[in-house]
């Protein structure tokens, strides 16, 4: 059979897709830092608007007008992004991301509903909160979608970082929040005992996470945050807290106190979320630029290659490559014992213009395996969020459980039977769906 070019084609067909790739990628990762600010602004509109309805209008009226319109300048870019980055030149997306883009937008449309009834006082703190929290879910939810459909190993594990990062401050947020209520009321029942108690985990779950896919300096970074003053300061507010009985009283006066604590931390973590956000977009354009510098070089090996003249002997390199799998149950053993056989190629560019460019398809299918191992690692704790979460669904249906006493069962479950939470979810999944199907069957 006469040698044709395609193989080389398709190579750099590889290559040119790949770039396709991270360019989209690092889109995405634009996409995801203006999510990151405009998170952080609802968080603080949020908090204001908590203190200013359980004040009866008293307290941060002013400052809550001037972060209402920090709000829509951030929304206004967001939206911005969105329509250039996926309506206006159609840019790749999944359905997923794309439904929870369109959640999220029909959100922001109804915040101005929202901000007249907390302007009227005709809405309550905990209704404000919910909402609130509903909205900055769904932007959450648009950061979890782009981790999830990234393709990148190193641009993975930094979007998997901030995400659990992202979801740490808002759940210390919806602290805040909680423990504004509490001192509005003059007073914290198990009930708010309780929803904080599980907040203080959650960021802590998050935490883990984070810790876990970070580098070095920004895991030293978050230890700094947690060793600061005001850091300190809140946890010994949170152990007087935990200290009061059921229903007694405290000063009221002391809501403007933790809100300020509470808010000086979290804006330690957006400082820290802003600078994994520029490391994200840094790493992202760096990958294309990577990518185009590699393509660039296979162009030019190609080139070089062909302008040398001489016989081409052994084109079928791919089927005598003893590290390709082909024979069921050779083992490795004797993939070895055939390595061992083969005549050592010559340093340099081999003359043989076929192998020389299996050579290359050989080496960038190495690197894709390797990528696609490392993806999978950084992939595991997008799926095991999956996991819990749907779990914690199938115990608040099944059993009327809250979310939060659904997560404890299992958590509890975990520790009495030593596995790990995502396998404890797992099963829980498996028994609801073997249970559904009964049911449906009858």
């Amino acid at each position: 059979m006469p040698n044709t070019p395609d193989a080389e084609k398709f190579l750099l067909a590889a290559k040119r897709a790949e770039i396709r790739s991270l360019r989209q990628l690092a889109e995405s990762c634009e996409l995801v830092t203006a999510v990151s600010d405009l998170v952080h602004q609802l968080q603080r509109e949020r908090g204001m608007s908590n203190i200013f309805l359980a004040s009866g209008g008293a307290r941060f009226r002013g400052q809550r007008q001037e972060q209402m319109d920090l709000v829509r300048r951030s929304s206004e870019r967001l939206q911005r992004q969105l329509y250039l980055r996926y309506l206006k030149k159609e840019g790749a997306a999944g359905m997923r991301l794309l439904n929870s883009i369109a959640y999220s937008l029909q959100g922001l449309d109804d915040l101005d509903g929202l901000r007249v009834q907390v302007e009227q006082l005709a809405i309550a703190p905990l209704d404000s909160t919910r909402a609130f929290c509903r909205l900055i879910g769904g932007l959450l939810s648009i950061v979890f979608e782009a981790a999830d459909v990234a393709d990148d190993p190193a641009v993975t594990r930094m979007l998997v970082a901030m995400f659990n990062f992202m979801q740490a401050k808002e759940y210390a947020g919806q602290e805040r929040a909680w423990g504004a209520i509490g001192f509005a009321r003059s007073r914290f029942d198990s009930v708010l005992h309780d929803r904080l108690s599980h907040l203080q985990e959650a960021q802590h779950r998050s935490v883990e996470v984070f810790i876990e896919f970070a580098e070095a300096s920004d895991q030293a970074r978050w230890q700094g945050i947690e060793n600061s003053p005001p850091a300190q300061d809140l946890n010994r507010l949170r152990r007087v807290i935990r200290g009061l009985a059921d229903g007694e009283p405290i000063a009221a006066e002391l809501s403007e106190v933790w809100y300020e604590l509470a808010t000086q931390r979290i804006d330690c973590m957006h400082s820290l979320e802003d600078h994994l956000a520029g490391r994200l977009l840094d790493i992202s354009r760096q990958r294309v630029a990577q990518a185009e510098s590699e393509l660039e070089d296979h162009h030019a090996r190609i080139h070089a290659l062909k302008a040398i003249a001489c016989p081409n002997t052994s084109p079928l390199t791919m089927l005598s490559d003893p590290e390709v799998p082909g024979l069921y149950g050779a083992g490795e053993g004797a993939a070895k014992e055939a390595a061992a056989e083969r005549v050592p190629p010559a340093q340099g560019l081999t003359p043989n213009l076929a192998r020389s460019i299996y050579d290359l398809i050989r080496g960038q299918a190495h690197r894709i395996k390797q990528m696609g191992d490392e993806l999978n690692d950084a992939r595991r704790a997008l799926t095991e969020r999956k996991q819990v979460e749907r779990a914690k669904g199938v115990l608040m249906r099944n059993l009327g459980l809250s979310e939060a006493a659904a997560y404890r069962k299992m958590q509890r479950r975990a520790m009495a039977c030593n596995l790990r939470l995502a396998d404890v979810a797992a099963t829980i999944i498996e028994i609801g769906e073997k249970a559904a199907e009964k049911s449906t069957q009858a």
